[in-house]
């Protein structure tokens, strides 16, 4: 087991497990990524974003980036969320300006049948990442492993990349819905080893990504996406070496489902900007504790703007009080186009008005 410099910053963990802080810690989905310059030479220099995601010393490289530039209270492990179906055989590639595809798509039966729980050992170079880079943050502030949702990973298998409709993978699920649930729970088995292996490896918090659960109708999401996050959280080690190990779960679009969501074993729930933090707050109560959820777009406006924008959002969710918490973050991931000043800006704001909020 390897050896860590003892965490100098906890409020991040602090307030996923609803305990009290000085003020309310802040990280950003993506935030080691191409709205960064820094970002974008060390990419030209790794040659590809999977030359990047698959050598430790690029993705310790550039996780560290955005910690250096701006007082975070969290990092993530720079990594992919199809990393988990690529080592399942099906040929993960990037397409210019197409994003993730798959060479080998589920489409038959027989080709669903023959898929299993990939071994954690072709996965290694994800672990060896988050050792390195836990090694590398020397304590300054807890880092977050993830993984993408077995719904999630699902739709990029069957539809082989990105979509709008998801008419491949609804068309299965109604009319094999044995043939989903096959996936769905490999992927679940699979997903939990995976999250498992980077808590071992020096991962303080996980989170799943539920990219597209806001895609379901309503009852189908909890068949084919809830039930199966429920299946990893129980599956998940949820202390290592004495310490708690929060998990987070994010469904985009699913602020409809917020009150069966913190019955499923998470300790916080992501927020996507569709949702009012003060009525999360409310509906949920001491379940668990929520995380978001500014629009990213807001980042393009001037500084005084987020400003206003963020003790908005803070106002929103209230003054945090016994067995709530609240971690402030983006609605989804941050844009490319983003600029980095703006990042200073909110972070600042973020800091600032909750101290305030906690002194009146």
């Amino acid at each position: 087991m390897p050896q860590f410099a003892p965490l100098q910053n906890d409020t991040f963990l602090r307030a996923l497990l609803r305990q009290p802080t000085d003020y309310t810690p802040v990280w950003l989905m993506r935030q080691a990524g191409r709205y960064l310059p820094e970002y974008r030479a060390t990419r030209e220099r790794a040659g590809s974003f999977l030359g990047l995601a698959k050598n430790p010393d690029f993705a310790t490289e550039v996780t560290l980036q955005p910690l250096d530039r701006y007082p975070l209270d969290a990092s993530i492990l720079f990594s992919d969320i199809l990393t988990v179906p690529d080592a399942m055989g099906l040929g993960l590639y990037f397409a210019d300006g197409e994003g993730p595809k798959f060479e080998r798509p589920l489409r038959t039966e027989e080709a669903v049948r023959a898929l299993q729980v990939p071994d954690m050992a072709s996965l290694d170079y994800v672990f060896k990442a988050v050792t390195q880079i836990r090694t590398a943050i020397n304590g300054r502030v807890p880092l977050i492993g993830f993984s993408g949702s077995p719904w999630t990973l699902a739709c990029y298998m069957v539809e082989g990349g990105g979509s709008r409709e998801f008419h491949t993978i609804k068309k299965m699920m109604y009319q094999r819905p044995d043939l989903m649930h096959h996936i769905l729970d490999t992927n679940a088995r699979a997903v939990a080893q995976y999250l498992n292996a980077q808590i071992d490896a020096g991962a303080q918090a996980v989170m799943i990504f539920d990219s597209w659960g806001g895609a379901l109708a309503d009852g189908a999401y909890q068949e084919f996406s809830l039930k199966y996050m429920q299946q990893i959280l129980k599956d998940l080690q949820r202390e290592k070496d004495g310490v708690r190990i929060p998990a987070i779960v994010f469904t985009k679009g699913g602020g409809l489902w917020l009150d069966e969501m913190a019955d499923i074993g998470a300790d916080a729930l992501g927020l996507d900007w569709t949702v009012n933090l003060g009525r999360a707050r409310a509906l949920v109560g001491d379940r668990v504790a929520l995380q978001g959820n500014l629009d990213p777009a807001i980042l393009f406006a001037a500084p005084e703007q987020i400003q206003l924008e963020v003790e908005r959002s803070l106002t929103a969710y209230g003054t945090p009080s016994a067995g709530h918490g609240h971690v402030f973050n983006l609605g989804h991931g941050i844009s490319q186009f983003t600029p980095p000043e703006s990042v200073t800006a909110m972070v600042e704001a973020v800091h600032n008005f909750s101290r305030r909020q906690r002194a009146a």
